[in-house]
């Protein structure tokens, strides 16, 4: 799997998530891009399985990315309801560029995110 391909699977999959509702405020976000221009990031996107170091796991816990909404709640836009080879599938890609770049999965994860964002936003 390239990067590029990563970044299209990770972008297809939160893109389902919407529209997604604020369960503070009520704030309603149609989209992904809607959501990326409207709330700020928050701490490191994790992905628990790649920090446990279980690469080949049947019953993923999965990767999460935070952002505040405006209100000031936290929101996170999360790896499940993606399919499991899907998700293993990047599981695999994420230990090969770590080990290859020497950078933590979070590390990764951070730069993807990123570059979704950024290509979301301008795309």
């Amino acid at each position: 799997m390239t990067y590029r391909e990563a970044l299209e699977i990770v972008r297809r999959h939160f893109e389902s998530l919407f529209p997604k509702t604020c369960s503070t405020c009520g704030r309603r976000f149609v989209s992904l891009r809607e959501y990326i221009r409207s709330t700020r990031r928050v701490g490191q996107a994790i992905s628990y399985d790649a920090e446990l170091g279980d690469w080949q796991t049947q019953q993923p816990m999965g990767s999460l990315a935070f952002s505040n909404c405006p209100c000031g709640s936290t929101l996170v836009l999360s790896t499940d309801g993606m399919p499991l080879p899907q998700r293993q599938a990047l599981l695999a890609w994420v230990r090969e560029e770590t080990e290859r770049q020497h950078i933590t999965p979070s590390d990764l994860l951070e730069r993807l995110r990123s570059d979704l964002r950024t290509q979301v936003v301008d795309g």
